[in-house]
């Protein structure tokens, strides 16, 4: 009677561990619906300033209404990761309007799904959800050689370091630079610096005297007041040889 009990208590222990080591390492629920990109981000780590601006601009439900669409054609996104952001000059998101940093985070989603493979036969430049980039405000163009894929927009140039997340719907790509959009960056980050100004000779009344050679307008000013000074001098002389 003894051994029957203890094997049925060790039938019961075995039973209950079972059950509670079932429940410790059942999976988590996967979520019905849409894919979500700000959920897809947060899992990946390393996106939290993309994911600030995705949610500040209201672009996330945008993109993850279109995802929900019957009539959408996937979207692909090229998400920048927080050492991107940190590269970027000081204050560059502050001096954003609204409007511009809606233009941004639309600037770096293609309303196609591209996989990578197709990135090898893409026409550029890309259209993306900020604009057409045959007008030249938005240019997206990409390079494939192998598996290394490059983006230039105008200001800056970036790498597909590798991909984040892809289904039928939706595929995400991690760059190493924050896309600029030329409309937005050209004029500040792509303009060279202007030029010194020549200096060209100065014409001087009297040119017997003078090389005109002078190499700036300062050094032909101060070559006209020595010679007007010996001039002075010299007409003082010749006067007191004539009293």
């Amino acid at each position: 009677m003894a051994i029957s009990r203890t094997f049925m208590s060790f039938n019961l222990f075995i039973f209950f561990l079972v059950i509670a080591t079932t429940n410790g390492q059942a999976p988590a629920p996967t979520p019905s619906g849409p894919t979500n990109i700000t959920a897809v981000l947060e899992k990946a780590g390393q996106y939290t300033m993309f994911i600030r601006l995705l949610k500040s601009t209201q672009a996330a439900d945008q993109i993850n209404t279109q995802l929900n669409s019957s009539s959408s054609q996937g979207l692909t996104v090229f998400a920048p990761t927080d050492n991107a952001f940190s590269s970027l000059k000081s204050g560059t998101l502050n001096s954003l309007s609204d409007q511009q940093k809606v233009q941004l985070v639309q600037f770096h989603v293609l309303p196609t799904l591209l996989t990578m493979p197709q990135f090898q036969t893409v026409s550029n430049p890309l259209r993306t959800q900020a604009g057409d980039g045959q007008n030249g405000k938005f240019p997206l163009n990409i390079t494939s050689s192998g598996n290394q894929v490059n983006i230039t927009t105008g200001v800056v140039s970036a790498t597909v370091a590798n991909s984040v997340y892809s289904d039928k719907q939706l595929a995400v790509y991690q760059v190493d630079q924050v896309l600029l959009p030329l409309a937005m960056f050209g004029s500040s980050s792509a303009a060279p610096a202007p030029a010194p100004e020549k200096g060209g000779s100065v014409t001087t009344g009297s040119a017997s005297g003078s090389d005109g050679g002078g190499d700036s307008t300062d050094s032909s000013d101060a070559e006209r007041i020595r010679y007007g000074i010996i001039a002075t001098v010299a007409a003082i002389a010749a006067s007191s040889l004539w009293i």
